[in-house]
């Protein structure tokens, strides 16, 4: 049950990714852009942060229904496990399809179609708030006794599928693989926000429930990536929130609770007549730019390097983060979540106080590596001083680039 295939495939994530850069290179094509990659890995982060919290508490309510509710308990063998694989599918395509379709089902998925680019960076871009919505699709396995352990793995390992379907350097798959099958091709329509393309090809790994269930769209031109309504933020947090927050003032405008029923459970961009009725999803407009806030270069390197340094830390949480004592867990999953916030705060370089704040962060290292230490965590002693180096020198860096004004 400790067995997280997500957590476990990071290395392969990251290097798949750098291989798609080293690609684009080479061809001299273009698909990343440094705000929206930190963005996207960022709210990936956050999403497997809540789940070092949460995940007792997901799969708790999945074990009570096996072990009290289950009709009857399958044997743990191959065929049960494939049987798992296409089941969790097939539960992942209507969850899917009702995120779609429900609006504020859809303030727990939206997140993953943020971003206006495509490419392997998309697939980490998650939601932390989609399982409150999503866990109820999947109970069904339960009751008819599919394991707890083969539930984790064949959602661990269908996430793992979707990974690689994110990007753009892969036109086709051999025409039997594109007929059962998820593909790039198949999934870069899911993410365009043309309005041909939404709303299109759920499923995770297989397409066969598109084409079974009527949702199925084959690729024509190259979409238009994103949500009808742009973020127009690098901030992960507000990421998560943004579309709850509109459905908050959207409800505090309606005339009765049967039109806020209507607002939380219609579709999205369904409104009463007096709000503007049903806004229709558009194409975008000829010239439009997408949403890139300018920063000096200097900056661009440090926070670079900044949310590299950062992914070492946050390993070290995620991989060992069953070990620390409850404090130290909470404190480190603090600043994890501030570092997310503050590499948002300086893409978009708004606040007066981000000296004090990216100050606040870089003290935060030597910080946890200290209560690493007193907690009896095996870290040599001389890591504090090496952290406590490199927040000086970091604090030094970022005064220094952020005397640079930007280039226009």
């Amino acid at each position: 049950m400790n067995l997280n295939p997500v957590i476990l495939a990071i290395p392969m994530y990251f290097t798949l990714m750098a291989v798609e850069l080293i690609y684009e290179s080479y061809h001299r094509r273009k698909s990343y852009r440094l705000n929206d990659a930190v963005t996207n890995i960022s709210t990936g982060i956050l999403q497997q942060l809540s789940g070092t919290f949460l995940t007792l508490l997901k799969i708790g309510l999945y074990v009570l229904l096996f072990e009290q509710v289950a009709l009857f308990q399958l044997p743990q063998n191959g065929w049960t496990f494939a049987l798992a694989m296409i089941l969790w599918d097939l539960c992942y395509y209507w969850e899917h399809r009702m995120a779609h379709t429900v609006s504020l089902f859809w303030g727990g998925h939206v997140v993953h179609h943020q971003s206006e680019e495509y490419n392997l960076s998309v697939a980490l871009r998650q939601t932390s708030t989609g399982f409150i919505w999503g866990l109820p699709f999947y109970l069904p396995m339960a009751l008819i006794g599919i394991s707890p352990e083969h539930f984790v793995l064949a959602g661990g390992f269908n996430l793992l599928y979707q990974f690689w379907i994110h990007t753009e350097h892969i036109k086709k798959m051999p025409r039997w693989f594109e007929a059962v099958f998820n593909t790039p091709s198949h999934h870069r329509v899911h993410h365009g926000r043309d309005p041909k393309y939404i709303d299109k090809n759920y499923a995770g790994m297989f397409i066969v429930w598109d084409r079974l269930f009527g949702t199925f769209k084959e690729e024509e031109e190259r979409p238009n990536y994103g949500i009808t309504t742009p973020l127009k933020s690098w901030n992960p947090v507000y990421a998560n929130f943004a579309h709850y927050i509109d459905l908050f003032q959207w409800t505090r405008k309606a005339r009765s609770a049967g039109d806020v029923l209507k607002i939380l459970f219609n579709k999205p961009g369904w409104f009463p007549e007096y709000m503007g009725g049903y806004q229709a999803p558009e194409s975008p407009k000829r010239g439009y730019q997408k949403y890139n806030e300018l920063v000096n270069s200097g900056i661009n390197y440090y926070i670079f390097a900044q949310f590299l340094l950062a992914l070492l830390f946050n390993a070290l949480y995620f991989f060992k983060q069953g070990s620390f004592d409850l404090s130290v867990k909470v404190t480190f999953a603090l600043w994890i979540i501030f570092s997310t916030l503050m590499f948002g705060f300086l893409f978009e370089h708004k606040s007066p106080h981000l000296t004090w704040l990216e100050g606040l962060r870089l003290l935060g290292m030597p910080l946890l590596v200290y209560l690493l230490i007193s907690s009896g965590f095996p870290l040599p002693g001389w890591t504090l001083v090496v952290a406590s180096l490199i927040a000086v020198i970091s604090l030094l860096a970022f005064l220094r680039f952020r005397a640079v004004k930007v280039a226009l």
